[in-house]
């Protein structure tokens, strides 16, 4: 009998696209089986072609799971150094327009047997169940972890209108607390959830610490390290921080005069940012985005990074594993990173001009290898393994259900509430009609025949947009 710790990893997005829930998966699968203690695997939505091409960049798309598989695969060893032992499997998916994100289809329970379920990890656990409609994930697994990644209510704020967001955070809490033991929030910029534990537990990709171990052998070496000034990556849409950025450039023109700013990034506003962008009198230039580990990001020096939508910043902490300064609001969301020197954050648009301009005067610091531990994904992971008490569990199968003799009456009360909440969201979440009300995907209820076909399921006769 196998004795060790199975470990599932489902979350709600996949290579090629390059998003915060695509890639820290993967290397948290990668990292939790590097040692081999665990058995891990990661399940991740399949596109059906006509939605690849809305979601995919660079005209890339898959005919069949196991290509994209290997890709996946592949894109992960060349960034890690070393083979990954882990599983993948692939649960059926929708790409969602207004939402701009990839919804489950069906139960996705299932793709883990029962005979292997044992511990699941939700990464973005509100996403993965907003619509869930099958067993009770707290029922077939004995420990089941929500990992918050999106600060969804910052966005429907901006985007949409108070009550929406308000409606929201009820039900991002109801769905929770009915699937899920234990909530690790990665910063306190996301929702809170009873009970639910802050703690960054997102690592760097290894490709970034090099880098900085690099420039740290120029310094030392006497060479100038850093010969540009200032830039930001991100996603070209207002809401990533570009609106932030631009407004303080626009508004201390007089004080940065003089300055060079790059922005690197794609998306559906980049047409308004370079217009933006093209009315300031400061030397503010637009560029296509571009994977950050690019040779020519080696050398800029300060990352500026307003924005105080992200949850944890990736790029970020990239900036800092290379080795340049960041400057960046003194906001939840970037207390992970103020340990590090080479943060300097601000309170107010003036403290943003005193830190951009001194950090393009100064030199960074070097980091050091504790430092550089920190931001690593070996590091991510022991703090996840501990905040989730995994390093503590025993392996094997244990009962999923307490002595009742042992039980208050309390419990007994609570356990009796949640399995009505839980049943509740079951009814309504298994009709049609009630799905469309609370924005799920038509026909999303069960898998249709072209995604069973691709992913060898059974084709559930009947099912399909059948609950009105």
């Amino acid at each position: 009998m196998d004795k060790k710790q199975h470990i599932a990893i489902f979350t709600t997005a996949s290579l090629p696209w390059m998003t915060g829930t695509a890639v820290n998966p993967l290397f948290r699968a990668a990292y939790l089986s590097k040692d081999g203690e665990r058995k891990v695997t990661l399940v991740i939505p399949w596109l059906s072609l006509k939605e690849q091409v809305l979601v995919y960049p660079s005209n890339i798309t898959f005919k069949s799971p196991s290509e994209q598989e290997t890709y996946v695969r592949q894109w992960l060893e060349e960034r890690a150094g070393f083979a990954s032992c882990f599983s993948i499997r692939f649960y059926p998916g929708r790409f969602s327009r207004d939402k701009g994100s990839i919804l489950a289809v069906g139960d996705i329970s299932e793709i883990i047997p029962d005979e292997e379920a044992d511990i699941a990890v939700l990464e973005e656990p509100e996403h993965l169940t907003w619509f869930h409609h099958g067993k009770r994930w707290k029922v077939k697994f004995r420990l089941v972890v929500g990992i918050i990644h999106t600060n969804y209510m910052e966005y429907v704020k901006r985007e949409k209108s108070g009550m929406q967001a308000y409606l929201l955070k009820y039900a991002n809490t109801w769905v929770v607390d009915i699937y899920c033991h234990k909530v690790i929030r990665l910063s306190a910029a996301t929702q809170e959830y009873p009970k639910s534990i802050i703690c960054n537990v997102h690592g760097v990709n290894p490709k970034f610490i090099e880098i900085g171990r690099q420039k740290i052998a120029q310094q030392q070496n006497g060479k100038q390290a850093f010969t540009k000034g200032a830039y930001y990556i991100g996603k070209m849409v207002w809401s990533k921080g570009y609106k932030e950025l631009l407004k303080l450039l626009h508004d201390h023109q007089k004080e940065l005069a003089g300055i060079e700013i790059d922005l690197y990034g794609s998306g559906e506003d980049s047409d308004q940012v370079q217009e933006a962008a093209k009315k300031l009198e400061l030397a503010v230039r637009v560029h296509p985005g571009r994977d950050h580990s690019d040779p020519l990001f080696h050398d800029y020096k300060v990352f500026l990074n307003p924005s105080t939508t992200d949850v944890v910043c990736t790029t970020t902490a990239e900036a800092l594993a290379m080795g340049k300064i960041v400057v960046c609001a003194n906001h939840p969301s970037n207390e992970f990173f103020k340990q590090f020197p080479n943060c300097w954050t601000y309170d107010s648009s003036n403290g943003f001009v005193e830190a951009t301009r001194r950090a393009l005067a100064e030199e960074p610091g070097q980091l050091t290898e504790a430092h550089r531990h920190e931001l690593s994904w070996e590091s991510a992971t022991e703090r996840f393994l501990k905040v989730t008490e995994l390093d503590q569990l025993p392996t094997g199968k244990l009962s999923r259900t307490p002595s009742k003799s042992f039980m208050s009456t309390s419990i007994n009360m609570k356990r009796n509430m949640e399995d009505a909440s839980a049943y509740m969201h079951h009814v309504i979440s298994g009709f049609e009609a009630s799905r469309r009300m609370f924005g799920a995907i038509p026909g999303s209820l069960q898998p249709n025949e072209e995604q069973c076909e691709e992913l060898g399921l059974a084709v559930r006769a009947g099912k399909h947009d059948s609950r009105k």
